[in-house]
C-alpha cells in the first residue's frame, strides 16, 4: 500500500434521532444556553415550531439564508445574533442554511450545531463558499465546522423529489472528487464508494416513494458518508467549475452539481483504473460516466445548464474565471476542452467517456 496521511475531523454526529427532542441536550452539552436558529424564508415556519419546543433556550430565528451564502445576508444574521445576545448556533435546512451558519462561526466563533435536512453534506465540511458582488469564493478552516450535526431522517421525508434526486447527486459529487484528489487516501475511498452506493440505491427508490422511511435513512447515512469525503480531502475541478457557474450566474446549486458531474467525470475516466473500478461497483455501471447523467435523467431531473438559468454567452466567461485561480486538476485541462464540456453541458448531451483531458 501507497503511503498516505488520513486526518480525521472533530464533530459529534447524531444518526436518526428526533431534532426537537434531541437539541436541548446537545446545546447544554456545548455549554450553550441561547440559541439562534437559522432557516430559509421557506422553512421559517417548520423551524419556527421546533424552536417553540425547545423552551427558554430558544433565543430567536433568522429565516433569511439564501443560496450561496450572500455575505450581505450573513452580516444581518451577525448582527441578529449579538442583538439576541446568542451564545450558538442551529441550523436546519439545507447547504444555504448550514452554509450560513459557517459564515457566522467564521465572523464570531459561536458553536454550532447542524440539522441537515437535504444532502448537500455540507455539515460535516470545513469549507466555506461565499458570494459578493456576483463572484464565489471558498476557504477552509476548522471555526466553520459544526461541532454537533443531528440527522433526523423525519426531517428529510417532505423533501421534493426533484431536490431529493439532485441534492443526492450533489453529495455523489463529493465522493467521486475524493476518489481522484490531490490527498486522497484508502480510508476516504472505502467511505466515497459506500457513500455513492447507498445514494444511487436509494435515489430512485425515492423518486416512487418519497416517503420510504428507509431509503431516506439509506440516502442520508450516504450524504454523510460522501460529505465526510468533501470534509478531508481536497476537491478539484468539478467543485471549482460549479463554483463559478453558481456564483457568478446565480445557478441553483444542487442542479448545477447534478447537470456538470458526468460531464467532468468522462474525460477523466480513461485515467486511474482503481477510481473506475470503485464507481463501476459503486453505481452497478461499467460506464460510470453514462450512468450518473442516466440516473437523475431518467428520475426527471434537468439535465441542462440551459435549463435553469445559464446563458450561452456566458460559458466564456465561465472558462476564463475557471482558470483565474489555481486549483489542483489530476489532468492537465485546456480552455478548448473545458469550453466543450461546458457546451455538452449546456445542451445536456449524454456524455461519452473519452480522452479529451490529457493524462498524467
Amino acid at each position: 500500500m501507497k503511503p498516505f496521511v488520513y486526518v480525521a475531523l472533530p464533530s459529534r454526529v447524531v444518526f436518526d434521532m428526533p431534532a426537537a427532542q434531541t437539541l436541548p441536550g446537545e446545546i447544554e452539552r456545548l455549554g450553550c444556553r441561547r440559541a439562534l436558529l437559522l432557516s430559509t424564508p421557506e422553512q421559517a415556519g417548520a423551524v419556527r415550531e421546533i424552536g417553540a419546543k425547545l423552551g427558554p433556550v430558544f433565543a430567536g430565528l433568522f429565516s433569511r439564508a439564501a443560496m450561496h451564502t450572500p455575505v450581505n445576508v450573513t452580516e444581518a444574521a451577525v448582527t441578529a445574533a449579538r442583538d439576541l445576545d446568542a451564545d450558538c448556533i442551529v441550523a436546519i435546512g439545507g447547504g444555504s442554511t448550514i452554509g450560513l451558519a459557517k459564515a457566522i462561526a467564521l465572523r464570531t466563533d459561536l458553536p454550532q450545531i447542524a440539522v441537515p435536512t437535504t444532502y448537500a453534506g455540507s455539515e460535516v465540511t470545513p469549507i466555506i463558499g461565499q458570494t459578493e458582488d456576483g463572484r464565489k469564493t471558498t476557504q477552509r478552516s476548522l471555526k466553520v465546522l459544526p461541532e454537533v450535526v443531528i440527522y433526523d431522517v423525519a426531517l428529510t421525508l417532505t423533501l421534493p423529489a426533484g431536490l431529493t434526486v439532485t441534492s443526492g447527486m450533489n453529495a455523489i459529487a463529493h465522493a467521486i472528487e475524493a476518489l481522484y484528489a490531490q490527498d486522497a487516501n484508502p480510508v476516504i475511498s472505502l467511505l466515497a464508494e459506500r457513500g455513492i452506493a447507498a445514494l444511487a440505491g436509494a435515489l430512485p427508490m425515492l423518486a416512487h416513494a418519497p416517503q420510504d422511511h428507509t431509503a431516506r435513512s439509506e440516502a442520508l447515512f450516504g450524504a454523510w458518508a460522501c460529505g465526510t469525503c468533501l470534509g478531508a480531502v481536497g476537491m478539484s475541478l468539478h467543485h471549482k467549475l460549479c463554483h463559478v457557474l453558481g456564483g457568478g450566474f446565480d445557478l441553483p446549486h444542487s442542479e448545477t452539481h447534478s447537470i456538470v458531474l458526468p460531464h467532468v467525470l468522462a474525460p477523466l475516466l480513461p485515467g486511474p483504473p482503481a477510481v473506475r473500478d470503485i464507481l463501476a461497483r459503486a453505481l452497478r455501471s461499467a460506464d460510470p460516466a453514462a450512468a450518473l447523467f442516466d440516473i437523475p435523467a431518467g428520475l426527471g431531473a434537468k439535465m441542462a445548464l440551459r435549463d435553469i438559468g445559464m446563458p450561452h454567452d456566458g460559458l466564456e466567461r465561465a472558462v476564463k474565471e475557471t482558470f483565474e485561480s489555481s486549483y489542483w486538476m489530476p489532468a492537465p485541462v485546456e480552455a478548448a476542452a473545458l469550453r466543450a464540456l461546458l457546451d455538452n453541458a449546456w445542451h445536456g448531451r449524454r456524455p461519452v467517456t473519452n480522452t479529451v483531458f490529457a493524462h498524467a
